[in-house]
């Protein structure tokens, strides 16, 4: 196990990662360029630990201890004696090389050399390195106390013995090692991918709102933050720059395909949370949130009909339809009068509705994808009349519970989005980047997801999510939506997403 770790660069990352193994018990010294930021960070470190002190999470002799385990290297020769040296700096190739060819020439041969990067190749960064094999990555995520996972980023030429090294320094301090192979992305930003690009496209597309997407996505799936927010938060500066890095290190996969939309507003400067304005306008770092449209009152003259092979979905639609005073048609072919809804999965209302040689102008799309207790999704197509939408609208709402309307849209909001993460989680276990169960874990540490990738593609069916997926890239005629063998295989094997290639 590593006894003195150095650790270089002393922003946000560079004095998380110190904080984090000084407590674990390991001697820290922390270096930076700029004597002042080191200064800083250890202030900031020692404050966080009084704070914690403060409401009993450990005692005044534990903060001390932690304190004292966390000193400055005046420079950087300082860290000869440390066995393992983490790299903290800003995320330029020639810079970290340069870095560690001096670092070569101070430490000793067995001295590990780690890197934070985010989005650089670890085999890259260790090509100029006279002994490549004792360089991994050791990519953390912010705040790094708080965030217990960290990418265990095995490069090309690095030696096995290293990686589990940092797995057990990492399990040591409470912190989930997740081992990747040197990919684009790693693993949590390369499965990450799905959740922002996905919707750009569809907000690109006029499917809806940036304040529908997210309201939907947050009380659908369950997500915690829609993407909008999310991008908000992070900064859209950061967000695009990976997109961009993950579509170029991929060569153009179309399921990659950064937006235009982000690439505009960060020219404009509207990043988010940071710049006052984003997707969202702030004030002292508060979200203003747009208060929610409210519908006009509308008479229900109407009867309505609903084409679903679900029987819950039957019922809980005839429920609050009987609480608006309307009826549910229950014959196999509508009234000449009646307000048909459709369940299409990966299909629009407009290729639903001519495939079921349905009325186009009272015809609607109903999301089967959706958490009917507390959010529901209507689709309207361009000749749906809007007397049939409000009067669907008014009457899918009668018991308080919200509807969207949003435009025509191959998948709605939830499904195209549910679908991409789910496909693309399956990619990365095809192409053996990670198990299917660290996959799973390491989204829900990492990205605060409610369920992992493959987890979400049991919840509402790997059957449902192929269809999905089939129609979408059907509809619009590109590989972005291409199914991954690893979902259509155990589809047609009836096997969970998480079996394994080979039964052992």
């Amino acid at each position: 196990m590593f006894k003195r770790i150095g650790v270089i660069g002393a922003g946000a990352m560079g004095r998380g990662i110190a904080q984090l193994f000084a407590s674990s018990g390991q001697q820290v010294l922390l270096f930076d360029t700029r004597a002042e930021a080191i200064d800083d960070a250890l202030a900031f470190n020692r404050n966080l630990l009084q704070r914690a002190q403060a409401k009993g999470k450990m005692t005044e002799a534990e903060l001390e201890a932690t304190v004292a385990r966390m000193q400055p290297a005046a420079k950087l020769t300082d860290l000869a004696d440390c066995d393992l040296v983490i790299e903290a700096i800003v995320e330029l190739l020639e810079v970290k090389q340069k870095l560690f060819a001096d670092l070569e020439a101070i430490v000793s041969t067995d001295c590990v050399l780690a890197t934070n990067t985010s989005s650089l190749s670890v085999t890259r960064i260790a090509s100029t390195a006279k002994h490549p094999e004792r360089v991994a990555g050791f990519h953390f995520f912010n705040p790094v106390p708080l965030m217990k996972i960290v990418e265990v980023v095995r490069g090309e030429r690095t030696d096995e013995r290293h990686i589990q090294s940092l797995v057990a320094l990492a399990e040591q301090a409470g912190h989930f090692p997740a081992i990747t192979p040197d990919t684009p992305g790693f693993l949590v930003n390369h499965a990450g991918r799905a959740f922002g690009t996905e919707a750009l496209r569809m907000l690109s597309e006029g499917v809806a709102s940036v304040q529908q997407i997210d309201r939907i996505l947050r009380d659908g799936p369950g997500f915690r933050m829609g993407p909008f927010e999310l991008f908000d938060l992070t900064g859209l500066d950061v967000s695009h720059a990976v997109m961009e890095s993950v579509y170029e290190q991929f060569y153009h996969d179309p399921r990659y395909t950064p937006s235009f939309i982000a690439a505009q507003r960060v020219a404009a400067g509207l990043l988010g949370r940071k710049t006052g304005q984003g997707f969202y306008r702030y004030e002292d770092g508060q979200k203003i949130e747009p208060s929610e449209p409210q519908p006009e009152t509308v008479l229900i003259t109407r009867p309505f009909w609903l084409e679903t092979d679900d029987d819950a979905l039957r019922n809980q639609v005839a429920d609050v339809l009987t609480k608006a005073g309307a009826t549910l048609e229950t014959g196999s072919k509508p009234s000449d009068d009646a307000i048909c809804l459709v369940t299409p999965l990966g299909d629009d209302c407009s290729t639903a509705l001519t495939q079921l040689g349905l009325p186009a102008e009272r015809t609607l799309a109903l999301d089967s994808f959706a958490n009917w207790e507390k959010r529901r999704t209507l689709m309207r197509q361009p000749a749906a009349s809007a007397d049939v939408v409000a009067q669907a609208r008014q009457a899918l709402s009668a018991d308080g519970v919200p509807v969207e309307v949003i435009n025509d849209s191959p998948g709605f909001v939830i499904q195209r989005l549910i679908a991409s993460v789910v496909n693309l989680g399956c990619e990365i276990v095809q192409k053996g980047i990670t198990t299917p169960q660290t996959l799973d874990r390491a989204i829900q540490l990492a990205l605060g997801y409610p369920k992992g990738p493959l987890a979400f593609g049991e919840h509402y069916g790997a059957a449902n999510i192929l269809a999905v997926l089939n129609n979408l890239q059907t509809n619009y005629g590109e590989p972005r939506y291409r199914p991954s063998p690893w979902l259509r295989r155990r589809v047609q094997l009836e096997l969970p997403l998480t079996t394994p290639d080979f039964q052992e």
